[in-house]
């Protein structure tokens, strides 16, 4: 019986059919005999590689042994290198002359074709190369001190754009369109080198951050689709350039010219090429391209259909720079002078960069483009005792310099009118500060405060300025004599501060080390920061406490806080350019 239960149990035990059974025992056989398997595996000694093993697998690859090189051998390489640059600078100067006389003389001759473009542009990658080689040598850590100037005593940069880049490029581009390709394959080429240039030899940065904007602007020029994009990296180089280099006016011309169709902004750059401590006197001619198609246009919109406001400003600057029709000046001031208030409320805060543009372009002009026979260009160079004759208003013909002057002299002054009357404007306070700027400087001349100071609108000033001054409360920082910085130290140039650094009037304005650790990128520095505005503000105040302490035109009153004007000056103010015109044989 106990029998018969115990095999029924047995029997009973597994849910499974026969065959489901049998397939589920076999594949737990085969499990059971891999477990053993790999039991009996692991049970087994490892073998551990010996030593000799373990030092040929993290063997390191050394570094190959670099030799001192002597400074006879240093000499020896320059001299071999130059000899080879010569010979290849002299053969690129023979085909580019060459060349260049054949287009010259029949500019109907027949086309390279591709295998001589390619020789071409291989003899000029021979030769940037060679240069390159030449900068390495010449700039090696052990050189000479008498090695390293070779590259400036033999003007090396300056030959190697010369002849190997921009004569060919000359060429390139006269033979356009049939050398389109050629000439973009070679202007990636020049850029690269220049760039690896400006990675290696830091001794010749400058020339190759222009060499950078010169080629990103050759680029524009041919570009079809990405112009936008080139026109923003030749801008990067210029402006980087022009941080390097504040007072050289060639770099301002060539952002003037990469403006376009910025009016407004092409003309403040072409101005600021003039101003500056090295002008660039070539910009008297680029400028007019600026100026004749607005002058010539029947339309009175000009060649890039700019905007009414930016078309009268234009005209009226090119009728004083051209001195031609210049009965057309006092109507294109006088609409330029009706748009200008609906046009501040209509753009806002656009016309916080707007402002800082005309504030500079009508300081430019009230400066004759710093023509040397200007009045009051003469009134702020030093050492001119000559300058009492040549500004005398009171003999019958006044020179056309003077006349000149005082036409500059009532577009600036009516447009400040303008501008002062928005109170509580913030938008047109970079357009105050840019003039107090220019009037803090030229208060430092007693000659040139005798043109300005007369029919500056002094009352319309100290009402502004009173308004900002109700909320202001560290009267001991504007009257300080010492620049106003942020209380924590923290320096961010304005927009317009970019804008003025370099002019003539503002190179003792701002403070050392104040552009030391700005943005170069242009959209950054045009960024309105939340904190600018009070800044801004106090800056101001601080400008004109200093005008008032310069001179009697203005009063600031520390015990009551206001500034005000004496009535001999108001008088002065009074006198408006109509009644001056009665007066005075200059109108």
């Amino acid at each position: 019986m106990t029998e018969r239960i115990s095999e029924t149990s047995t029997v009973s035990a597994s849910p499974f059919p026969p065959e489901t059974e049998a397939r589920l025992n076999s594949t737990l056989y085969t499990s059971n005999m891999e477990n053993s398997s790999l039991i009996q595996h692991q049970q087994q000694p490892q073998h551990r590689p010996t030593q000799a093993e373990e030092d040929e697998i993290y063997k390191m690859i050394l570094q190959p042994t670099t030799w001192p090189i002597s400074q006879e051998q240093l000499v020896t390489e320059v001299k071999g290198i130059y000899a080879g640059l010569v010979m290849v600078e002299a053969k690129c100067i023979e085909v580019d002359n060459k060349q260049a006389g054949l287009v010259k003389g029949s500019p109907t001759q027949p086309r390279l074709n591709n295998e001589q473009w390619q020789a071409l542009t291989a003899l000029h990658r021979t030769l940037l190369h060679e240069h390159h080689d030449f900068f390495l040598a010449s700039q090696h850590p052990s050189a000479s001190p008498s090695l390293r100037i070779l590259p400036s005593k033999y003007a090396m940069p300056a030959r190697m754009w010369r002849h190997g880049i921009q004569s060919f490029l000359e060429l390139l581009r006269g033979r356009l369109p049939a050398s389109h390709d050629h000439m973009l394959a070679f202007i990636y080429l020049a850029y690269s080198m220049v760039a690896l240039l400006y990675e290696t030899v830091p001794a010749f940065e400058d020339t190759w951050i222009e060499c950078l904007g010169d080629l990103g602007r050759c680029r524009m020029v041919i570009e079809d689709e990405d112009r936008e994009t080139w026109n923003g990296v030749a801008r990067h180089w210029y402006s980087k350039a022009s941080d390097r280099a504040p007072t050289t006016g060639r770099l301002y011309h060539h952002i003037a010219v990469l403006a376009r169709p910025n009016a407004l902004q092409q003309l403040c750059y072409y101005g600021k090429s003039l101003c500056v401590v090295v002008p660039f006197n070539l910009a008297r001619e680029s400028i007019l391209t600026l100026f004749d198609p607005v002058l010539h246009a029947e339309s009175g919109y000009g060649q890039y259909r700019l905007p009414p406001l930016e078309t009268t400003f234009i005209r009226a600057h090119g009728h004083l720079f051209t001195n031609r029709a210049i009965e057309r000046f006092e109507p294109a001031v006088q609409e330029f002078l009706a748009l200008l208030d609906n046009q501040i409320g209509r753009v806002t805060r656009k016309f916080q960069e707007q402002g800082w543009h005309i504030a500079i372009s009508n300081n430019v002009a009230m400066l004759g483009f710093a023509s040397k026979d200007n009045p009051l260009m003469i009134a702020i160079t030093p050492a001119s005792k000559e300058a009492d004759v040549d500004m005398d208003e009171s003999r019958d013909e006044p020179s056309p310099s003077m006349i000149a002057f005082r036409h500059a002299q009532n577009l600036n002054y009516s447009t400040l009118e303008i501008v002062l009357k928005r109170i509580g404007d913030p938008n047109v306070l970079p357009f105050i500060h840019v003039s107090l700027v220019f009037l803090f400087r030229m208060s430092q001349f007693s000659s040139a405060m005798n043109l300005l100071a007369p029919a500056f609108p002094w009352k319309s000033l100290a009402v502004m300025l009173n308004t900002l001054l109700r909320f202001y409360k560290s009267l001991d920082r504007i009257e300080n004599d010492k620049f106003p910085l942020a209380e924590k130290d923290d320096i961010h140039p304005f927009p317009e501060d970019f804008g003025m650094r370099g002019l003539l009037w503002s190179e003792k304005y701002f403070p050392e080390n104040w552009f030391l650790n700005m943005k170069t990128d242009e959209e950054e520095r045009n960024h309105e920061l939340a904190s600018m505005l009070e800044q801004r503000k106090e800056r101001i105040l601080w400008l004109a406490c200093r005008i008032a302490d310069a001179g009697p035109w203005i009063n600031f009153d520390s015990s009551n806080p206001e500034f005000s004007v004496q009535d001999s000056d108001a008088e002065l103010e009074d006198m408006s350019f109509d009644t001056m015109a009665a007066e005075d044989p200059l109108f």
